[in-house]
């Protein structure tokens, strides 16, 4: 049973363990220098999404555990954080199943939390609603560079918005705010699910079976067509239905206009509308975006998670040899907690693969105004420290920053530290005005 299991690892447990200085496995402290960046990028990002019509929002890092286990989180439901019960509801010694002990999980992105949000408060909110909302997320992953365990997401997302306007909003949202970073030469690329599954229906495989030719299909860049084909006819299908279905990926390669090229093909088993709005998405952004990255149909692109209805979208960052970030349309979610479907979409950022690449490049935060230390005497009067605050507070106003600080034994390696923080001038102030 649970509960005997439970008590038995409770009374091995070691009493007197020493307290550790380094945090839980996959987790991080973040020091000042990366501080100063995320703060730098998290103000970025509001500005430029404000500009865009976007309202942050806000919700509690904790969930319904039957929201987490919603079967729209794909693979990431596997790895929750999951909460006991609390106080007279938590009866170790009758539990008997999982659903006895827990009540609620760790959020592991903030596309279930702000769905419940608008569910709960859609005649509140303007429609379309656009939110912004940025948070900490926790998924019980296997740590590795640039993933952790608790990690930051930022999401922008449109709410009762049907037509393609959303999806065009969020491309040119989040593309813009990655320029106003500094990233250059990236790519976003944008296939749709309507697309991939009428792929798959045109070669012989049926609906049960389109989750797991997906995520063969997803490992396309790393195994290539034939390796596809193998796990293809590994996994049971037949010789005959993996070659049809590497074939339409063949025609595109070779086809001047692989959209219209698949889409033609497709006609009789796309839904109505697919192929002009597709269009229309990728026609608009060309029209209007910089020439800081570039929008390619990618029919490869798949997308993890099994809510998405409609177009999805990736960021590729050659830097980084991955994705940075990605989103796509999920009509169906909404539904889940109302009974009513609401056209919806998004667009998430990697926040801290962006940080991860930001630190890597030596990126510093741009400076309207000085930075400058203001270093006095231990034994300085007060009426002599009085008038340095004043003075250190003109500066402040004049769009400067400024630390005041008292001097330490070693000053030259005080000074060390803080030429390292960016500080530039450095005021000394001491009793005797003649040091």
């Amino acid at each position: 049973m649970i509960s005997e299991r439970f008590f038995k690892e409770e009374k091995g447990m070691d009493k007197s363990m020493a307290l550790s200085k380094k945090p839980m496995t996959g987790m991080k402290d973040i020091l000042p220098e990366e501080m100063e960046i995320r703060d730098y990028v998290i103000s970025v990002i509001k500005e430029t999404y404000g500009k865009f019509g976007f309202t942050s929002i806000e919700t509690p890092c904790v969930e319904n555990i039957a929201n987490l286990n919603c079967k729209a989180g794909g693979e990431n439901e596997k790895l929750i954080f999951k909460i006991l019960k609390r106080g007279e509801k938590l009866r170790l010694k009758e539990a008997e199943t999982e659903e006895d002990l827990i009540d609620g999980g760790l959020r592991y992105d903030l596309t279930v939390p702000l769905v419940r949000y608008y569910a709960g408060h859609a005649n509140e909110l303007p429609s379309p609603f656009k939110a912004l909302q940025m948070g900490n997320v926790w998924r019980a992953d296997r740590p590795q560079r640039g993933r952790y365990r608790q990690f930051m997401q930022c999401d922008i997302d449109i709410l009762g918005e049907a037509s393609n306007l959303a999806e065009i909003e969020l491309i040119l949202a989040t593309t813009t705010t990655l320029g106003k970073i500094g990233f250059r030469n990236f790519e976003i690329r944008i296939n749709d699910r309507q697309i991939l599954k009428a792929m798959a229906k045109y070669s012989g495989f049926g609906e049960e079976d389109y989750d797991q030719v997906f995520i063969i299909l997803d490992k396309m860049d790393k195994i290539g067509m034939e390796g596809v084909e193998e796990e293809l006819t590994a996994a049971g299908y037949s010789a005959g239905q993996a070659a049809k279905y590497l074939d339409l990926f063949r025609g595109m390669e070779a086809a001047q206009d692989p959209i219209t090229y698949i889409t033609d093909l497709l006609a009789d088993t796309l839904p109505e509308g697919v192929k002009e709005g597709f269009r229309e998405i990728i026609d608009s952004v060309e029209a209007v975006k910089g020439d800081f990255f570039t929008l390619k149909f990618d029919p490869t692109l798949v997308r993890g998670m099994s809510y998405y209805t409609g177009t999805i979208f990736e960021i590729s960052m050659p830097e980084f040899g991955a994705s940075c970030g990605g989103g796509g349309r999920y009509d169906k979610m909404v539904g889940k907690f109302t009974g009513n479907d609401v056209p919806a979409c998004g667009f998430s950022i990697g926040f801290e693969r962006i940080i991860l690449l930001l630190l890597e490049s030596g990126f510093k935060v741009p400076k309207e105004g000085k930075k400058i230390a203001y270093l006095t005497e231990k034994n300085l009067p007060g009426e002599e420290l009085c008038k340095v605050l004043a003075q250190a507070q003109r500066e402040r106003e004049k769009g400067n920053q400024v630390l005041t600080a008292r001097m330490n034994k070693n000053k030259k390696f005080q000074k060390e530290q803080l030429t390292a923080q960016g500080y530039t001038e450095f005021r000394e102030f001491y009793k005797d005005p003649l040091k």
